[in-house]
């Protein structure tokens, strides 16, 4: 479903969403945090080994930036994790350092930012105003 279907069919819990993006669960979903707790021994594995390829979804993508980078669990859900990109983490000192490696693959851009208004009472075209350009 599109942002636009979700916020015309399911308003209030697409408002729920922008209030809580990292807690809030879909109906029979799960949230960034439960993602995060799912993650936690795989990432623990990440760490023991050399080189590693992983391929992955948007949000798993997202819970392993933030773990590397250090990012908080506000920070988490909007991280940019742009379709069909390779991207490349190498440890430095007190971090990563992020290398982007976009394949020549058209894609529609997915990012939302945060949205400002996330009252359960606002228009739907408040709700609309970070959806990105996807047509």
């Amino acid at each position: 479903m599109s942002y636009e279907e979700i916020q015309e069919r399911y308003p209030q819990e697409f408002a729920l969403r922008d209030q809580d993006k990292y807690r809030y669960r879909y109906p029979k979903g799960e949230s960034y945090e439960d993602l995060v707790q799912r993650l936690e021994p795989v990432i623990m594995e990440l760490e023991r080994q050399e080189n590693v390829l992983v391929i992955c979804h948007q949000a798993v993508m997202r819970c392993l930036l933030a773990y590397f980078l250090d990012k908080s669990a506000d920070e988490l859900p909007y991280l940019k994790c742009p379709l069909h990109t390779v991207l490349k983490l190498t440890p430095v000192a007190y971090g990563c350092e992020v290398e982007s490696i976009f394949l020549n693959v058209a894609a529609v851009n997915t990012h939302r930012e945060r949205p400002q208004n996330v009252d359960i009472s606002r228009l739907p075209a408040e709700a609309l105003v970070t959806v990105p350009e996807h047509y």
